[in-house]
Parts: structure tokens; C-alpha cells; sequence
């Protein structure tokens, strides 16, 4: 009895591990073929120097996509403090900007500048309107200003959360108040047609 207890015992054990490595091994498959399609596999790990100047590159299949349940979750999302950041930077790289302020909501792109005397007010507004358009998604809307003022009005936003607009009264006089000056020429982009 005690034979027969132990080879059932024995031959259970030997079925389960069995079955794992095979589910094991159909994994390490399903991993395999994963990281053959993978376009960074055969890619050193790139220095910091390099991923400025490395190019960016994805391939999927749509059975891949619909099977990656990480990523299917996640919603796309625009990191805001970076973009205004990037806009920020990029406008005080063209000459004749002094000072920049970029507030990024969920809706709108507001920058208010400082321009040098030497700049032409439609000229300052243009690049100010069309750098942010190279970088927000098309659905933004963007108002600019070289009212000085406006930048503390958009500093004291700065801490808000899209979450709950509370601040869209705020949000609206600063508009009213940025369309009093120049928005750049009418004729920028491609309309649909």
C-alpha cells in the first residue's frame, strides 16, 4: 500500500513537471519569436550621446498589438511639463526673444514673451505660434502674446491640475487678453480640404 501511495505520488509529480516544462518551453517560444521581431535585439546599449542621434524605430503586427495587454491599457499621454519645456527652450533659441512663459493644458498652449525691440510683433508672433504647432498634436489650440504681464497670469496656473478645470475662468481672460496681440499669420498650416 505504501509502494503503491508512493508511486502515485511519483507519477503525479512526474505529469506536473512535465507539463510545466512544457508550458515552459511554449513560453520561452512565445519569448523567442518575441524578441526575433524585437528591433532593438541586436543594438548595443546606446550612451547618452547616442540616443540624440539614434534614430527611433518600431515594427509590430497587428496580432502582437492585440496580445500585448500592457500596453493596450495604457492611454496615450503627452508628458505637458516636457513639451512646454521643449517650446520654451526652442523659441529662446531664434533671436529677438528675451523671455519666454509656455503653459501646456489638456486643450490649449498658451506662451507669452518678452521680445527685443528689434523684432517685428507679427514676425515674434509667428515664430512663437508655429514652434509650438511643430510640436503639439494639431488639436491644441495656441495663443501667443508679447504682453509681458500675461506671463505671472500664466505662472499662477502653473500648479493646476487638468483633472478638475476649475481654472477655465482663469484660463478664458488670458485668452481674451493674449488675442489682443498679434497670433501670427492666418495662412499657417495645411487646411483640410
Amino acid at each position: 500500500m505504501k509502494f503503491l501511495y508512493t508511486l502515485t505520488l511519483f507519477l503525479t509529480a512526474a505529469i506536473f513537471l512535465t507539463g510545466c516544462a512544457t508550458t515552459n518551453n511554449t513560453m520561452n517560444k512565445n519569448d523567442q519569436i518575441a524578441d526575433e521581431l524585437d528591433p532593438a535585439r541586436n543594438s548595443p546599449e546606446p550612451t547618452n550621446q547616442d540616443m540624440n542621434s539614434q534614430l527611433g524605430y518600431v515594427r509590430y503586427t497587428k496580432d502582437q498589438f492585440q496580445n500585448d495587454d500592457e500596453n493596450n491599457d495604457k492611454a496615450i499621454s503627452i508628458d505637458r511639463n516636457e513639451m512646454a519645456d521643449m517650446i520654451t527652450r526652442i523659441i529662446l533659441r531664434s533671436d529677438g526673444f528675451e523671455e519666454v512663459a509656455t503653459l501646456v493644458t489638456d486643450q490649449e498652449v498658451l506662451i507669452a514673451y518678452e521680445r527685443s525691440e528689434a523684432t517685428d510683433e507679427q514676425k515674434a508672433a509667428d515664430i512663437t505660434k508655429k514652434t509650438a504647432m511643430s510640436i503639439m498634436p494639431s488639436y491644441f489650440d495656441i495663443y501667443v502674446s508679447d504682453n509681458e504681464t500675461l506671463m505671472q497670469d500664466i505662472q499662477s496656473l502653473h500648479n493646476s491640475s487638468s483633472e478638475n478645470r476649475n481654472y477655465d475662468n482663469t484660463i478664458n481672460l488670458i485668452i481674451k487678453e493674449m488675442q489682443k496681440s498679434s497670433q501670427g499669420s492666418q495662412n499657417q498650416g495645411n487646411p483640410v480640404q
